[in-house]
């Protein structure tokens, strides 16, 4: 594993770079669930100490990417068919709610959310990273339209499993890029016209269970959920 440190934005603590770094291996599939990471591997492939690499663990630890284990170390957490299948009702909990009142209350519909929609049209076919990233934040800037901050610091806490599902839902199924893009149109062109039916018809369908993805996922027999992105 090559060193890291030169690639990093200048100015950022060594913690948070360690973060970052692990982060985009885990979602990138780069560091398998099931897997372990040592510190030593990540303190030598990025030059520093071990420190920063166990603060960033232990930040991981939180957001549920990885599992510290003792006298084991640091092992990736796989996504499960229940947390999908668990997420996605959440995310169609609070998500329909955003919409309702936006359509009900005739709140202006950010103008990010389309250029973002338009950089994830444009982000590289077959690096699903900067797309899923891109989509946490259209949904999210719906979200944040309301001015709701708790609601949108909840929404946030979500992103490290939301980003995990979609990167594993991609993964499992690159053909349906398509047609969660024309999804994401139609939602905001219902958003801007204020039509609370024809939104959350079509949010449902976004966040609808998908059986080919679902059913690669650990813990299959014991859940009934998935979702596009």
């Amino acid at each position: 594993m090559r060193r890291r440190e030169a690639q990093e934005p200048a100015g950022k603590p060594a913690r948070e770079q360690v973060y970052l770094y692990v982060r985009e291996q885990i979602l990138r599939g780069r560091f398998t669930g099931g897997s372990f990471i040592e510190e030593e591997q990540i303190s030598s492939a990025m030059g520093v100490s071990r420190t920063p690499v166990r603060e960033a663990f232990h930040r991981l630890e939180a957001e549920r990417f990885i599992d510290l284990l003792p006298r084991r170390g640091a092992q990736v957490r796989q996504v499960t068919a229940q947390e999908l299948a668990d997420l996605y009702e959440t995310r169609r909990m609070i998500e329909g709610y955003a919409v309702a009142r936006i359509c009900r209350e005739k709140i202006a519909v950010p103008p990010e959310m389309a250029v973002i929609l338009d950089r994830i049209e444009e982000s590289a076919g077959g690096d699903h990273f900067e797309r899923v990233e891109l989509n946490r934040r259209f949904h999210f800037t719906m979200i944040a339209a309301l001015g709701n901050d708790v609601l949108s610091e909840l929404y946030q806490s979500l992103g490290s499993r939301q980003q995990r599902v979609a990167m594993t839902a991609l993964a499992a199924d690159p053909n349906r890029i398509d047609r969660i893009r024309d999804e994401h149109r139609t939602l905001l062109a219902a958003l801007h016209a204020h039509d609370e039916g024809a939104a959350l018809a079509v949010l449902e369908q976004h966040l609808r269970p998908v059986f080919g993805v679902v059913s690669r996922l650990p813990g299959y027999a014991l859940a009934e959920g998935g979702a596009q992105d």
